[in-house]
């Protein structure tokens, strides 16, 4: 059973002068080492290909966060050599070994919480309360997944025995070698969260994280080695999706995919993964976590001031880009003037700028792609509907946009449809809560969405009728916490995965049922 009761890592407070000075040095240490080179590990070997991709930061394109080495074909192969040699034995080691090691990282992370975190305000562009959340939440993956691989290896509780008959056995193997595609907009949580998910169930993997923030990437290797992870046990593989990403998930040898991106990848390594090649005795499996469309309902009788900061906190929020951000606001008529006026009013108070200070609520966008992205949808939000505010974008130094509000939205026009992926929100009204409940629906989506009403009989309408993994009421759409809030969802937005929830683990495994006569 777990050795320690899992606890939430805190949030750091920082309205108190000393830990804004923990925050600076942070930013400090790490640049003290802005521009180093990092290779690709492989077993435990530091590789140079010659293939370097220069990491900035996207509020100044001017600073260098670091260079990678990428790796083309040959060296995916070789890790897929190592990764299958090194889960011979790994397979073996015992879960409280494997538990340790993950406890031991939470330590590290914690020791280094603000250097971490002052690395994703400088490679992915996170205001510092939202980097100290992402590191919080990679600290509460492993402890999470720490305790729970201990739990699931008490076999003896999992199936019935006949007494002087025989003994029965359910226990969970692992699965094998497995590849972890990672994203950027939570460099370390998600990155680390997928990983040592796969690794504490006793598989090895080639990791491809995402090509925007590769060196918190490589750190978090160094902390797992640090730790005593075994070589072999994660291999470092940078390189492009279409090349490696592709190589790993169409390889006769990988077990399963672990994924968090767009849809469009999402659903492409779904279908590739389904085809088996040659050589291939198993049917893959794909772990998907692919974004959404979430909304965030308001209900007539409601305490206005409360309902517009709850919804720009979640459409803002780390200039929404989160895959639970809340891009639609679904208003009810008889409120619907008075939210608007409110969100319109708090939006506009947001500042919006360098991540470094502490000041700044809302950084850049993470590149050039994602900003001439928003440009084009702030186009199509002109044709669509009214904007109220924001609207325009400044590449000069950083990828910044500003905060965007759009009202008179149509709820099937392409700003209420399609996943746009940062700080735009659009507004519709509706004429009571079933139409509310319709438009929330009417998204090939189903990640997150939130309610916000008095009236008993619509939340409990919602617990039923809102089709999303993850519901909340009366509050954000935003924030899930590992444990609480197990995360993942229906339809387009993935496999329902629930990271951070008691069945996460179990998807790296596969049960085993042995039975003895007596």
């Amino acid at each position: 059973m777990a050795i320690y009761q899992y606890r939430t890592e805190p949030l750091t407070d920082f309205s108190i002068e000393e830990n804004r000075k923990k925050y600076l040095e942070g930013l400090k240490t790490v640049r003290s080492y802005l521009g180093k080179t990092y290779p690709l590990v492989i077993g435990g070997e530091r590789i140079e290909t010659g293939k370097i991709l220069d990491s900035y930061n996207p509020a100044n394109h001017k600073e260098l966060i670091g260079k990678i080495h990428q790796a083309g074909i040959n060296e995916a192969e070789a890790a897929m050599q190592v990764a299958l040699k090194t889960f011979e034995t790994w397979k073996k080691v015992d879960p409280r070994i494997r538990a340790d090691i993950l406890f031991k990282a939470a330590a590290i992370y914690r020791r280094r919480k603000f250097e971490l975190s002052a690395l994703m305000t400088l490679e992915a562009g996170k205001p510092w309360a939202e980097a100290d959340a992402d590191t919080a939440e990679a600290i509460d993956f492993l402890e999470y997944y720490a305790n729970q691989i201990l739990d699931l290896q008490e076999i003896d509780k999992k199936v019935l025995s006949r007494d002087k008959i025989e003994r029965n056995e359910y226990r969970y193997i692992p699965l094998g070698v497995g590849a972890i595609i990672s994203p950027w907009n939570f460099p370390l949580a998600i990155l680390t969260g997928m990983t040592t998910a796969a690794v504490v169930s006793g598989n090895t993997v080639v990791l491809k994280p995402s090509s925007n923030t590769l060196v918190i990437a490589y750190k978090m290797l160094e902390i797992l080695e640090e730790a005593g992870l075994p070589a072999g046990v994660v291999n470092f593989v940078p390189g492009s999706g279409s090349e490696v990403g592709n190589y790993f998930v169409e390889h006769p040898k990988i077990r399963f995919i672990s994924f968090t991106g767009s849809k469009e990848v999402g659903v492409e390594i779904y279908e590739k993964a389904a085809k088996v090649q040659k050589g291939q005795i198993w049917l893959k499996r794909v772990i998907a976590e692919m974004g959404g469309k979430d909304a965030i309902i308001v209900d007539k009788d409601v305490d206005v001031d409360f309902a517009a900061e709850e919804i720009v906190k979640s459409a803002f929020g780390f200039s929404g880009q989160k895959c639970s951000a809340c891009s639609r606001a679904i208003i009810h008529q008889d409120v619907y003037d008075a939210v608007v006026d409110k969100v319109v009013e708090k939006t506009k108070k947001l500042s919006v700028g360098d991540p470094s200070s502490y000041e700044t609520y809302m950084g850049p966008l993470i590149d050039e792609k994602a900003f001439n992205r928003l440009i084009k949808y702030i186009d199509i939000a002109n044709s669509e509907g009214k904007i109220l505010t924001g609207g325009k974008g400044d590449k000069t130094n950083g990828w910044f946009i500003e905060p965007t509000v759009v009202v008179e939205v149509n709820p099937k026009a392409r700003i209420m449809q399609e996943e746009i992926f940062g700080p735009l929100l659009a507004i519709c009204k509706v004429k009571d809560f079933d139409e509310a409940i319709a438009v929330a629906n009417d998204t090939e989506f189903g990640l997150t969405g939130a309610v916000i009403s008095n009236n008993r009989f619509n939340l409990e309408r919602a617990r039923e009728d809102f089709h999303v993994g993850n519901l909340y009421l009366n509050r954000k759409c935003t924030g899930a916490i590992v444990g609480y809030q197990p995360f993942g969802g229906f339809n387009m937005s993935g496999t329902d995965s629930k990271a951070g929830g008691p069945d996460y683990l179990i998807l790296h495994m596969q049960g085993k049922t042995i039975s003895e006569q007596f």
